[in-house]
């Protein structure tokens, strides 16, 4: 069994404990947090807030967040053991010298106390050495049945295209909500909308998918769309979408 040291206590290391926790090839040893933080599938005994009381693991995972990475991996007692991060933004190379170095990037966006299910959640993996990366692969297939071998390079681009898909998108989500309220209408309206939009790239490409009045270049629907928009925000956003989707497809 693999022995298995979270460091954190945020969303993703909850997540990774309780995938870790339910699996049969891994233990999750220990938890480190500073903060007074339960964890469902861990004994008190194994938690703890002081560095030199981590035991000896296979695995130490650092789920902490982007700025504090570096600092937390300096500060472990130890030296040549294997230490990952979770970031998809924060090169492999910030995690301290002392120890072997690597990556497990779970690309998923984690909410506190949502279950959720590892094996459809990709996981990029990026290791120094290929028999600590063997270890990584080993891990994560435990838990997911999507594992790839991502460079840092390629992890920061993914990010960025995850944060186009997701969290603006979801923001994309909140101005539509923001309208609906302001004229009193049920945003629970939009959902089959909002589903169906979501369900269609399984099966069509982002450029196919695409419908809307941008799409068609129909002007009048759109000068209308901004004469009825009040927020100064809103009619920036509508534009500078309009415009994208326009310059895409080449009008």
């Amino acid at each position: 069994m693999i022995k298995i040291a979270i460091i954190g206590s945020g969303n993703v290391a909850q997540h990774l404990v309780a995938a870790f926790s339910e699996n049969a090839e891994t233990e999750v040893i220990q938890v480190f947090s500073r903060k007074n933080v339960a964890f469902a599938n861990v004994n008190p005994e194994k938690i703890t807030s002081n560095f030199y009381d981590l035991r000896a693991a296979d695995l130490y995972i650092i789920a902490v967040s982007d700025d504090a990475i570096a600092e937390v991996s300096a500060q472990l007692p130890f030296e040549n053991r294997l230490v990952v991060h979770t970031s998809g933004s924060v090169a492999m190379e910030v995690l301290d010298p002392k120890n072997r170095k690597g990556v497990f990037y779970p690309l998923q966006t984690f909410t506190k106390n949502k279950p959720t299910d590892f094996k459809v959640i990709p996981i990029g993996l990026e290791s120094q050495n290929a028999a600590d990366y063997l270890l990584l692969e080993k891990v994560a297939k435990s838990i997911s049945n999507a594992v790839f071998n991502i460079s840092s390079e390629q992890r920061k681009a993914l990010h960025v295209a995850a944060v186009f898909v997701n969290n603006f998108v979801n923001h994309l989500y909140k101005i539509g909500n923001d309208i609906c309220t302001e004229h009193q209408i049920p945003f629970e309206i939009l959902k089959p909308l909002i589903t169906e939009t979501a369900q269609k790239i399984n099966t069509l490409s982002p450029d196919d998918a695409q419908t809307g009045p941008a799409k068609r270049n129909d002007q009048h629907t759109i000068s209308a769309h901004l004469d009825f928009l009040s927020d100064a925000n809103q009619k920036n956003i509508y534009n500078i979408l309009t415009q994208s989707i326009q310059n895409g497809k080449n009008l």
